[in-house]
């Protein structure tokens, strides 16, 4: 015979449900999407928009998207005053705190070529 889970919470003692109940509640709270985490800081997409310097539709498109860039999910989390820590998690041993990546230090990649910066340095060897 099949036994449904209100039956069995029902035959526990009013405590027991009690605390399953809280219990059940903080595991709902510690999961949130992008959306809802933004709304618990009380913000907007358009004032979030304006810290991240993207238009709203940009806050809109990273909600709704199920991969990102590391960088941008760092950016969005501090945009609504978080911080952002990846923690590797090992069977085999304890948590460990992921660095490096997805930092920014707000210089633009040096390596980066742009159309001016390529026709400036040929303009210097031909004039040199």
């Amino acid at each position: 015979m099949t036994v449904s889970l209100e039956e069995i919470l029902d035959s526990l003692p009013e405590e027991r449900r009690e605390r399953i109940e809280r219990r059940a509640a903080e595991l709902i709270a510690e999961e949130l999407n992008l959306r809802e985490v933004r709304r618990a800081r009380k913000l907007t997409q358009a004032s979030l928009s304006k810290k991240l310097k993207i238009g709203q539709e940009g806050v809109s498109r990273i909600e709704k998207r199920t991969d990102l860039y590391i960088s941008t999910l760092r950016s969005y989390v501090e945009g609504v005053g978080g911080k952002l820590s990846l923690i590797l998690e090992f069977p085999d041993r304890p948590p460990v705190l992921l660095a490096g990546l997805g930092e920014t230090d707000g210089k633009k990649n040096p390596k980066k070529k742009t159309k001016n910066s390529t026709k400036s340095k040929a303009k210097s060897r031909t004039a040199a």
